[in-house]
């Protein structure tokens, strides 16, 4: 019997591969949506996307579905929402992460975040009664959640003031060209930009900054933080002090070896470094650990993982984009892609994950994405 706690990432790669076998797969999720959420900043902008329902998508794969959220690793078991307990040989870790809004007073209870689409939908209604009333939004962090939202808005909504407060310049992980292209985008769709500064308090109506600044802000959106369920280490599960579990070299848990983690809510450290979280770095996971699974269960060997990033994705409103081409480290290259050729590929990004799992009842969907060759296997 397997029975994972997963997202929707690998689990039809996973039921083809295991066709043969006498097991059994489980999706458990603590809701029946599939949530893209490098799509979030879209749904804040006004813009409706696709529902993308995981026990539909799941129909004719051989795959069940349960909503849950509590795990007892000593025992394997999960507690299902209607009270009902399932038992586990095999689990798959997948809960991702979400904003951190602990760390600047009043950005939990005056802040908006992109965790959730109906929050992010309740946050679009909004921007249109301040965008009316001639207000503006603050969007607090200049990493690319950040600088996709602020262009996205700014879009949408070209009379309002958006405002983007970063500590570090916006794009600061990009090349200089691409980063140049970013800030000649951003200053077209009129985004003002404070660099160097920090909120220290987040108000009703506005922000403050280190500087003993008031930004006034009709809406503010915060997207600076990650913070990962504390349902691993609640437990027992080792994980380190951000409630990452930690993963042997085949994405195991160092402490539950029957627990394979992946994605945001995994620590996987590779030659050059740690693999930090995306949708990058967690559809490879998923697809490894599919793969994975079916070669334990046959008693086979399995080769450790290897992953390199390749790209640094940025949409700039539903007109503009700038890619940045990586080394496995994700520090930048000499290459980049900017303008409508950038919107295409971005586009083909973002529309992975349903994609590629809709495919995959038909034929095997492969993840291309680069392992990063030699550079993944030499010791840093």
């Amino acid at each position: 019997m397997l029975e994972p706690l997963s997202t929707i990432r690998g689990e039809p790669q996973l039921a083809r591969n295991t066709r043969k076998l006498d097991v059994r797969i489980t999706v458990v999720n603590p809701s029946v949506r599939f949530t893209e959420r490098l799509r979030m900043h879209q749904v804040a902008a006004g813009q409706k996307l696709a529902n993308h329902n995981i026990p539909a998508l799941l129909t004719g794969s051989g795959v069940d579905f349960h909503q849950a959220t509590a795990i007892d690793a000593e025992a394997r078991l999960i507690t299902l929402d209607d009270g009902a307990i399932l038992h586990y040989d095999n689990l798959v870790y997948a809960l991702g992460s979400s904003t951190d809004t602990r760390t600047v007073p009043g950005a939990n209870e005056h802040a908006w975040t992109l965790n959730d689409p109906r929050l992010a939908h309740r946050f679009s209604q909004r921007l249109t009664e301040v965008a009316l009333a001639g207000g503006g939004v603050t969007v607090c962090g200049g990493g690319l959640t950040g600088i996709e939202a602020a262009a996205e808005i700014a879009e949408a909504h070209p009379g309002l003031t958006v405002t983007l407060v970063s500590h570090a310049e916006p794009g600061s992980m990009m090349g200089v060209k691409a980063r140049t292209y970013l800030n000649r985008v951003l200053d077209r769709l009129g985004v003002v930009r404070m660099v160097g500064v920090k909120v220290t308090k987040v108000l009703p109506d506005a922000v403050r900054l280190d500087t003993g600044e008031l930004i006034a802000s009709g809406l503010t959106l915060w997207t600076t933080g990650v913070k990962v369920s504390p349902l691993a280490a609640e437990a027992g599960i080792a994980t380190d002090t951000k409630g990452l579990i930690i993963t042997d070299p085949i994405l195991r848990s160092v402490s539950h070896p029957e627990i394979h983690a992946i994605g945001d809510a995994a620590l996987i450290q590779q030659n050059w470094g740690q693999v930090h979280g995306t949708c990058q770095s967690g559809l490879p996971t998923a697809a490894y650990t599919a793969d994975t699974l079916a070669r334990l269960l046959r008693g086979e060997t399995v080769k450790p993982f290897r992953y390199g990033y390749f790209h640094q994705p940025v949409s700039l409103g539903r007109k503009d984009a700038v890619i940045q081409f990586t080394n496995v480290d994700d520090t930048p290259n000499r290459w980049h892609l900017e303008g409508k050729a950038a919107v295409a590929y971005k586009q083909s990004v973002s529309s992975t994950p349903p994609l590629a799992f809709k495919m995959s009842k038909y034929m095997k969907a492969q993840v291309q994405l680069s392992k990063g060759g030699r550079a993944t296997r030499e010791t840093a």
